[in-house]
């Protein structure tokens, strides 16, 4: 029977069906159901070496809560009969850690035992310095201060420079020109003369290194801040609710800051291995925190001058310092490949 004679109007109102009539036999339901932070975080645990960062961070920070507590000593206990002690852990004696230290004279290396005798049941387990401190107590108390100053660079990038550049940005025209000047002629300062500068004004110590970072520290996330929201203040969901009678406050911090969360998150991660480093510089140059508190460039510095001769001191405090930096600069890492992908390759 031809087509054009058939009666269709005989047929069941059900022998016809679309085909792909399933409104679901296209959707990836794997990607309709994730969020844009669910899908950032399945990002960000796929990153290896974020993943390790972040492990490396925790541990670190538990060893500075605990680590000051467990050993018997405290960080400004002294004991001269006691110094220049080698690492020692019991029941480690077979990893190395046994007390032993080889010393070189001329061209003979002697190979001696400090704790025999008088120290046989003393045990040091990052040794002891030249004043007889607990290297260990010491290294974590150390690592406090470092994650002290961490601490304080986030809030003040968070707190100033996020809202300075939020602002300039905003505003922009005169607003902006001024603000972004004295942003360049702070920055023009080098972070060593303001210190100085800060410990003849101020006494020394952690004091005058925060108020140093807090001058010139929040200027990186301010002109991120900026420039995001030069990118976005045209957009039309702004100028809707320019026109719906938003104030420039609601607009700045309800609408746009949302929209940048990310790139705020990361740059706060890389602003604190920067923070560490600047601390420990300074500390190493001299114009750290004073004795007998510890930071972990005074520990560097004061090892620095046994080195050749005792160079157990200097490892502990560098290898936890460099760890703390690529611990913080892994886990910004995947925090930007994870937050905004596009900039994986820039």
């Amino acid at each position: 029977m031809k087509a054009e004679n058939f009666d269709y109007s005989s047929l069941p109102e059900n022998a016809f069906e679309l085909r792909h009539n399933d409104i679901h036999a296209h959707v990836d339901t794997n990607f309709a159901s994730q969020s844009y932070w669910k899908d950032a975080l399945v990002r960000f645990v796929r990153n290896k070496g974020a993943i390790i960062g972040l492990f490396l961070i925790i541990v670190i920070i538990i060893f500075a809560i605990i680590g000051p507590h467990i050993s018997g000593y405290t960080y400004r206990e002294q004991n001269i009969a006691q110094q220049n002690l080698p690492p020692r852990i019991k029941g480690l004696e077979w990893l190395g850690f046994d007390g032993r230290e080889t010393i070189k004279v001329g061209d003979i290396e002697l190979e001696m035992d400090k704790y025999t005798g008088a120290f046989d049941d003393v045990y040091y387990w990052f040794g002891s310095d030249n004043l007889g401190r607990d290297i260990f107590t010491r290294v974590w108390e150390g690592t406090r201060i470092s994650l002290y100053i961490a601490v304080v660079a986030v809030a003040v990038d968070i707190v100033f420079g996020l809202s300075y550049g939020l602002i300039s940005g905003y505003f922009g025209g005169r607003v902006d020109a001024i603000m972004q000047r004295c942003a360049e002629i702070l920055n023009s300062i080098p972070n060593l003369v303001i210190v100085t500068l800060m410990i003849l004004v101020l006494s020394p110590g952690l004091g005058a290194i925060i108020v140093a970072l807090m001058i010139t520290g929040w200027i990186p996330m301010s002109r991120i801040a900026r420039a995001q929201m030069l990118k976005l203040k045209e957009q039309e969901f702004v100028l809707a609710s320019k026109t719906l009678g938003a104030s420039p406050m609601r607009i700045i911090f309800k609408e746009i800051m949302p929209n940048i969360i990310g790139q705020i998150i990361t740059q706060t991660m890389f602003s604190i291995p920067h923070a560490i480093f600047t601390e420990a510089f300074l500390a190493f140059v001299g114009l750290g925190i004073p004795a007998p508190m510890a930071s972990l460039g005074t520990l560097i510095s004061d090892s620095y001058k046994s080195f050749t001769t005792h160079p157990y001191m200097i490892l502990s405090p560098l290898i936890v310092l460099a760890l703390l930096m690529l611990s913080f600069n892994l886990v910004a890492d995947g925090l930007r490949d994870a937050l905004d992908p596009k900039q994986k390759d820039m």
